[in-house]
């Protein structure tokens, strides 16, 4: 909670501190900046400094949940690995989140949290479905459902790691396709904007510049 007030005290003081800045510089500095420009720039940056913590946090989640999403087939894989070594869920949850903490922290924090819930006396279900809603991220949410219906009907739970590993991996693995297949289309632009006046520059340039000397020299 506190860090919410933290959050919004932020964006208020913000949309206070840069345009009352500018106000103090405009008095003291920019006295012939007309009345309607004054004005504008103060709420731009009124604005501004309101949203500009709302853009900052945004772009720390989309690249927290970018490392989330590239760490989770890690995280399936050496779930497996522990599990099929004989270790239970939760101990296997725990191990992981200690191994994995040098390669992709933001795991490693967010397991080192269901852990704590499970010890504060949390049921295992609701920590998982609290690690979902923490993610954000659709595999992560079905690999969870998967977990509870697991533990719920008492089935093997290394076959079950094991098949949505492998499939997490297929989905990796047409994603890359998919990216690559779409590369072609993405690269027209930037050609037609950057690599063929560059082209044209250096194919149509010797003659332009020859058509020129002739018609200067007549």
């Amino acid at each position: 909670e506190d860090v919410i007030y933290v959050f919004w005290g932020t964006r208020f003081f913000l949309g206070i501190l840069l345009p009352g800045s500018f106000l103090l510089l405009r008095v003291t500095a920019f006295e012939v900046m007309s009345y309607h420009l004054t004005v504008a720039i103060t709420t731009l940056l009124a604005l501004s400094g309101f949203y500009l913590p709302e853009v900052w946090l945004r772009a720390r989640m989309a690249r927290r949940k970018g490392l989330l999403s590239r760490g989770f087939a890690d995280v399936l894989d050496l779930l497996v690995v522990c599990v099929e070594a004989g270790m239970g869920l939760d101990a296997a949850i725990n191990r992981v989140g200690k191994e994995i903490r040098t390669s992709n922290k933001a795991w490693s924090d967010e397991l080192k949290l269901f852990n704590l819930e499970l010890r504060a006396g949390k049921l295992r279900r609701d920590a998982l479905r609290n690690l979902a809603i923490r993610t954000d991220i659709e595999d992560v949410n079905s690999f969870v459902t998967s977990l509870i219906q697991t533990d719920r009907f008492g089935t093997s739970l290394a076959p079950a790691l094991r098949v949505y590993s492998d499939t997490m991996r297929t989905k990796i693995y047409q994603r890359a396709e998919e990216k690559a297949a779409k590369l072609p289309v993405k690269l027209v632009f930037p050609a037609i904007l950057f690599i063929f006046p560059s082209l044209f520059v250096v194919l149509v340039g010797p003659a332009a510049i020859r058509v020129y000397q002739v018609l200067i020299h007549h």
